[in-house]
């Protein structure tokens, strides 16, 4: 759960301690992202040898954090302060490039009374 921005962002559907006041809807953050050539071919070459492709692990990476922030930029702009059911989602484009989708549901939240009322039976 991160807070500090502005923009709480988890993957349940509830938010520990808030209570749900509002929902404003589906919401995403989008990017598609390419290798440079140079990047395919040490790719391709280190692909040889099996393991880790460091060039690709790096750009997924960084393509999810821009995707992150990206709906955390629209969820403020919709004027929500959380997303819940928070998800990622990547394909194809050609063999070439590969698009990453942030998505969730966006809602305004706040912090849950501590009223609550316990039931007893007697």
């Amino acid at each position: 759960m991160t807070e500090e921005t502005g923009v709480i962002m988890v993957t349940m559907n509830y938010v520990p301690g808030k209570n749900i006041t509002k929902v404003i809807g589906t919401i995403w953050g989008i990017t598609v992202r390419s290798r440079g050539i140079g990047g395919n071919i040490m790719a391709g070459l280190r692909s040889l040898g099996g393991g880790e492709i460091k060039e690709y692990s790096k750009m997924l990476s960084d393509a999810r954090n821009t995707a992150m922030d990206r709906l955390r930029d629209s969820t403020k702009q919709l004027g929500a302060n959380a997303v819940i059911e928070l998800r990622f989602d990547s394909s194809d484009i050609g063999q070439v490039m590969t698009e990453i989708v942030a998505y969730g549901t966006a809602v305004i939240v706040e912090d849950a009374s501590g009223t609550a009322e316990r039931v007893t039976l007697s």
